[in-house]
C-alpha cells in the first residue's frame, strides 16, 4: 500500500464497478427482483462509506501495517459476498 489516498481510490473504483454490475444485473436479468437489487445496491454503498471512513482512523492498539492488512482482507471478503449476491440476481 502506497498511502491512504491510493487505498481510498481503489475502494471507490471497486465499489463503483460493483454498483454498475448490480444495476446491469437488475435491469437485464431474467427475473426482475427489485427488492433484492435495492438491498444489494444499499449494501454496496454501505460497504464503500464504511471502509472509506475506517481508513482515516487507525484502530488504537494495532500497528498501521497490520491494521491495513486486516482492513484489506475484510474488504475483500465483503466484496466477494456482494459479488455472489449480484450473481444471484
Amino acid at each position: 500500500m502506497a498511502n491512504k489516498r491510493t487505498l481510498k481510490h481503489a475502494i471507490n473504483l471497486i465499489c463503483d464497478e460493483l454498483f454498475a454490475e448490480a444495476v446491469a444485473a437488475s435491469l437485464y436479468g431474467n427475473e426482475p427482483h427489485k427488492d433484492n437489487a435495492d438491498v444489494v445496491l444499499a449494501s454496496i454503498i454501505r460497504l464503500e462509506t464504511d471502509y472509506i471512513s475506517r481508513i482515516s482512523h487507525v484502530e488504537p492498539g494495532l500497528k498501521a501495517k497490520q491494521y491495513f492488512k486486516i482492513l484489506r482482507q475484510q474488504f475483500t471478503t465483503e466484496a466477494n459476498e456482494i459479488i455472489d449476491q449480484i450473481n444471484n440476481l
